[in-house]
């Protein structure tokens, strides 16, 4: 499964995991002041998917796993 345009994240685990996120109506800037272009507080937004590794791609976007809404964490610790 590749990246997808900006449109996937990985999340880092306190485990040393990460897992793959799939972000709704996003796409994350490349260039310009704001690393984010949407609001990331919002819960609805994320899919967490069932694809969990250890190396991540080398381009693939990193979210700590703080800096995730509660909702979405409850989510990670499941798969």
């Amino acid at each position: 499964m590749g990246l997808k345009h900006g449109k996937y994240i990985y999340v880092k685990r306190d485990d040393g995991w990460y897992v793959k996120v799939r972000v709704l109506n996003i796409r994350f800037k490349k260039k310009g002041k704001s690393k984010y272009e949407f609001d990331i507080n919002d819960p609805d937004k994320y899919i967490v998917l069932s694809v969990k590794t250890k190396k991540p791609p080398i381009k693939a976007y990193i979210v700590n796993e703080e800096d995730l809404p509660e909702r979405v964490r409850e989510r990670l610790s499941t798969v």
